[in-house]
């Protein structure tokens, strides 16, 4: 484990962390390889090989598996949604300042993550998954070599974040459940929220190969609400058409979606047998602001 204090950066310190047993804020440890909270037990969380803090719930383990996020970073690392990566990138600088601090709520393998910090932020990515986050800590040092770090990886859950109260500038949500109370709790006052779901025809090529009946897709259900803390700024949707290449690929990619538990056996067999998968991707962002 790398010395905690050259994983925070001079924006994301500990102070920002919370202990997910008591609430209490962090500080890193004289050795520089723990954080203690300032409680009266003193929780100790030491820090990972990978160089990312472990600060799971109450009940640790859940999100996703090493094979699937072993599967998930393969696909990405060829590029087949850069194109909405970068619409993302280019949402967060025309609605946050650079330099800011972002949350990555449900950051999976860090790609989105690691993206953002290299457009001039620093990033702190929240993931269940010990797999997910490990695996973006270590994209992150291996992207950055000598240079040093601005982000941060945590293994937490999005629905009891291990943070203070109204220490980000902003939160991204990208095909992760969406925590509206929690995403406002820590904002600061006028922080920005961007929640990036599935539009109408993403994948339809997918669900054209696997289902009989392929059918648009539903709006997001779990966006902020009249009751939440955010008022709608603005809707984005980026589409574009992509071409999935090879088994490996295409296998990865139905591994990513909701319908690889809905699909029957003889679109299963359907998709086995393709090679090449055109396909409409796309993203639809909602951008928010706590009021």
């Amino acid at each position: 484990m790398p010395d905690l204090n050259t994983v925070l950066s001079p924006y994301l310190t500990a102070e920002c962390l919370a202990c997910p047993v008591c609430g209490q804020a962090l500080h890193v440890s004289p050795d520089g390889r723990s954080l203690l909270c300032l409680g009266p037990r003193t929780h100790c969380f030491d820090g990972a090989a990978g160089g990312y803090i472990p600060l799971a719930p109450r009940h640790p383990g859940g999100g996703d598996s090493r094979e699937a996020v072993r599967a998930r970073s393969g696909f990405l690392r060829h590029g087949y949604y850069a194109p909405a990566a970068d619409a993302l990138c280019g949402l967060i600088r025309e609605y946050v300042p650079e330099g800011s601090a972002i949350l990555d709520a449900g950051c999976g393998e860090g790609y989105y993550s690691n993206r953002v910090s290299a457009c001039g932020y620093d990033v702190l990515g929240v993931d269940l998954s010990k797999f997910a986050v490990d695996t973006a800590a270590k994209a992150a040092r291996a992207a950055l070599a000598d240079q040093p770090s601005r982000t941060v990886y945590a293994v937490g859950s999005i629905f009891e974040l291990p943070m203070r109260d109204g220490c980000m500038d902003a939160v991204l949500n990208v095909f992760a459940p969406c925590a509206p109370a929690e995403f406002a709790r820590v904002l600061k006052p006028d922080g920005i929220l961007i929640v990036a779901g599935a539009g109408e025809t993403h994948l339809l090529g997918l669900k054209k190969r696997v289902y009989d009946d392929p059918y648009l897709n539903d709006p997001r259900r779990d966006l902020p609400g009249e009751d939440d803390a955010f008022r709608l700024l603005d809707v984005r949707t980026v589409t574009y058409d992509t071409t999935v290449t090879g088994q490996d690929d295409i296998a990865a990619l139905f591994s990513m979606t909701p319908y690889y538990w809905r699909t029957s056996r003889e679109g299963r067999d359907r998709l086995s047998e393709t090679d090449t998968l055109d396909t409409p991707v796309s993203f639809e962002f909602h951008i928010y602001k706590k009021q």
